[in-house]
């Protein structure tokens, strides 16, 4: 077996990365094209139907995967194969800026084609993390594990925390802990939709975690790191979970099925992610590391095209969703203030793999072109 790490991609990460890529794709096409359905945070498992329950939980891996293999490319970056060790300070502080100017612009525009309101999202929590870890980076590798588990393990103590719109520390406690409108009712409203406390805590533990790949340890011993990390985060959220300890505002509650038992056991916050959320979502997010580097399956190549230029897709499939709806408004097939559902679940699916597909060429020439390329612009995407 090839051992991933001899080359200048580690494979295992792409493949994880273009997994999740493509759950968040599913994601976007249910937001589009069946906006009838509320999605609360947590979810109502009285009201939603379980698959797009489950449809939406599969989704929760996204965002913790996006901004933990975004802290262990840090630390790559800052340690490079049979080359001393660098500073990433410069770099990741360049870059969470420019993701910051892509949220407000291209980002934004994607979803509905103009400016009314500035959603600050996933690309905005990255950018702010990059930006608070090019700081935390300078610090001892042991102190900044510290300050990770710390951050995401004691963040949900904050919660009873909260501030009017019209208090002095509202603002600053939007961007770190509270989800909210940092401006509302002006010209453009701007809504931080993704607080940045935890996800700073998690990118990190990412940057921390870096070194389970450093070139001369070998497969066996990360693997080894990889499985136990994952049981160690899922045993941990069952007992804290199993018995409502800590970690989750809404207590789980036996239901009149097992399956709704399920639903309310597994049923996290995600804005800001609870540590119940983020224990499930990292700790399959370990063991799933340690699979797509252990097995090779022609499939995986798929998903290794599309984690190989993960800013690249996130953007076309966001304006190729765009694309087809202006154009359903254009045939008069539907107008923008109504909402919009197909008739069945297995078409979101359907409509979903077709997105897939087409968007996968693109995605293949620019990766292609981006390995081959010596822009530094271009290597941001």
């Amino acid at each position: 077996m090839t051992v991933s790490t001899k080359t200048s991609r580690i494979s295992s990460i792409d493949i994880l990365r273009g997994l999740v890529m493509i759950i968040m794709l599913v994601d976007h096409v249910r937001e589009r094209f069946f906006s009838n359905i509320p999605i609360t945070d947590p979810m109502n498992i009285n009201v939603i139907e379980p698959k797009f329950f489950f449809t939406r939980i599969s989704t929760h891996f996204c965002a913790p995967t996006f901004v933990f293999l975004t802290g262990l490319g840090a630390w790559l970056y800052a340690n490079p194969k049979n080359k001393p060790p660098r500073s990433a300070s410069l770099f990741l502080f360049k870059r969470g800026i420019f993701l910051l100017l892509l949220e407000l612009t291209v980002v934004n525009f994607s979803w509905y084609g103009a400016y009314q309101t500035l959603y600050l999202q996933i690309i905005w929590a990255i950018g702010m993390s990059m930006i608070a870890l090019s700081l935390f980076s300078k610090l001892p590798r042991l102190l900044i594990l510290i300050i990770g588990i710390l951050i995401v393990a004691g963040h949900n103590i904050l919660t009873p925390i909260s501030f009017n719109y019209d208090e002095i520390g509202f603002s600053l406690w939007t961007i770190l802990h509270d989800r909210g409108y940092l401006l509302k009712d002006s010209v453009v409203n701007v809504k931080v939709s993704y607080p940045i406390l935890p996800w700073i805590g998690l990118i990190l533990l990412g940057y921390f975690s870096g070194a389970l790949y450093k070139h001369e340890r070998t497969f066996k011993n990360r693997a080894k790191w990889l499985v136990s990390l994952s049981a160690i985060c899922l045993s941990l959220l069952l007992i804290l979970r199993g018995f409502n300890i800590y970690g989750e505002t809404l207590p789980w509650e036996t239901q009149d099925s097992a399956l709704k038992t399920v639903m309310s056991f597994i049923n996290f916050t995600k804005y800001p992610p609870s540590f119940n959320y983020l224990l499930l979502t990292i700790g399959v997010g370990f063991i799933l590391l340690w699979f797509f580097e252990y097995f090779n399956y022609k499939w995986m190549q798929l998903l290794k095209v599309m984690g190989a230029a993960p800013m690249f897709f996130y953007i076309i499939h966001l304006y190729a969703l765009l694309l087809v709806f202006k154009l359903l408004v254009f045939t008069n097939f539907l107008t923008e203030e109504n909402d919009f559902s197909f008739p069945e679940y297995y078409q979101l699916l359907i409509v979903s793999i077709i997105f897939i597909i087409v968007l996968y060429f693109p995605t293949k020439r620019f990766s292609e072109y981006k390995r081959k390329s010596n822009s530094k612009l271009i290597k941001y995407f």
